[in-house]
């Protein structure tokens, strides 16, 4: 059984929103056979840009992220759900329980950087 809103992210694959002042969205989202790193069954990216395309948001499970230092293989790679919090963040966990929650937080946090982004 899909978690709940999993359909509603792919119909978004592939979208470009613009969010006025030359910052835009970009999602991708494709299904996939769920595994032990993508128990969900859906790969996706949902990313925020500035005007000159530089990723400044990003939530995804699309490529593998070397795990925070606390966790006991540090020195491997893991696809696993997360988030780049600004543009040189390399990635830190996010706890993936739905769709519609992936997209809601996502959204709300990209809200946040356009409002800090209009305050320079």
């Amino acid at each position: 059984m899909r978690s709940p809103g999993i359909d509603t992210l792919l119909e978004l694959n592939g979208s470009i929103l613009d969010q006025e002042h030359g910052y835009w969205i970009k999602i991708e989202a494709h299904a996939v056979d769920p595994s032990a790193d993508i128990p969900h069954g859906v790969r996706y990216s949902l990313t925020l840009h500035n005007p000159s395309g530089k990723r400044i948001l990003g939530y995804d499970n699309a490529h593998g992220v070397k795990p925070p230092k606390k966790f006991k293989f540090a020195g491997q790679r893991f696809t696993y759900d997360h988030r780049h919090r600004h543009a040189s963040d390399r990635g830190v966990p996010y706890e993936f329980t739905d769709a519609h929650q992936l997209l809601s937080d996502f959204f709300l946090e990209a809200d946040k950087v356009l409002e800090d982004a209009k305050r320079r």
